[in-house]
């Protein structure tokens, strides 16, 4: 099978002549269909960079960046946002919804731009209303939930439109550990229950312990990688935290 994702010898340089800042330096990786792939590192490691070059929101000033083979960093301004829409799903930090919006609208807004049939765009955000456990709280405005229930919406907003990737900044950054450990569950489920693809951004061993797999981003480079196999998710967990520890910066706190 091929890889989804080939991060191919990727740069990113800002700067110019005698003071340039190299936030990624030669990077390469790649990412299995199904996976679900962390990125960690401190501050300056180069981690927000590697996600926002994926996500099409930067440029990298050197490498390939292929996503099914087709290279994203020569896709035109007038292709990208029908690219994103198609292909990426996208959960930050600060949940990005609209306040004005139920959060059934806020949901569907992806399929009403793409002007999805009336009856297709109920069923697809029930569907995935469902699957997340917000279907009751459609009607309600972001103002009247929970942090942990506007995460899960923005979740079902990232995922409506059955994207090829699900690209996460931080997505338990705003939340009490008790909507975290929910959203990881509900991410759990989405990557082995739906086989999504995911690619998540965190400085939290706690939210690293449930990726299959973690990619440690030092100065730019690739300091190592694990892999959960078999272990169980404290032993993961604790492995995790031994490497951040070496890595220095902001280590995860401990829960």
């Amino acid at each position: 099978m091929e890889p989804l994702l080939n991060i191919e010898h990727v740069s990113k340089y800002y700067g110019e002549s005698t003071n340039v800042t190299k936030a990624l330096d030669d990077v390469s990786f790649s990412v299995e269909p199904g996976e679900f792939v962390g990125i960690m590192g401190a501050s300056g490691s180069g981690k927000t960079t590697m996600l926002q070059c994926i996500s099409t929101l930067d440029e990298p000033t050197g490498g390939r960046i292929l996503l099914d083979q087709k290279d994203i960093t020569k896709i035109t301004e007038k292709e990208i946002a029908r690219f994103r829409s198609k292909n990426l799903g996208f959960v930050f930090q600060e949940y990005n919804l609209l306040d004005t919006l139920t959060l059934g609208e806020n949901i569907e807004l992806a399929l009403t731009i793409r002007r999805a049939p009336k009856e297709e765009i109920g069923e697809k955000v029930e569907a995935i209303a469902g699957k997340l456990g917000i279907l009751s709280e459609l009607e309600k405005f972001p103002y009247e939930v929970s942090g942990g229930q506007k995460q899960r919406c923005a979740c079902a907003r990232a995922l409506v439109n059955e994207p090829r990737l699900l690209l996460a900044d931080e997505p338990t950054g705003a939340l009490d550990s008790a909507s975290s450990a929910r959203l990881l569950d509900t991410m759990d489920d989405l990557n082995h229950d739906m086989g999504i693809t995911i690619l998540m951004v965190t400085h939290d061993a706690f939210t690293a312990s449930h990726c299959s797999r973690i990619l440690f981003l030092r100065d730019g480079h690739i300091f190592t990688e694990m892999r959960k196999g078999n272990k169980d998710r404290k032993t993961f967990f604790q492995e995790i935290l031994d490497v951040m520890s070496m890595l220095g910066g902001d280590v995860a706190h401990v829960r």
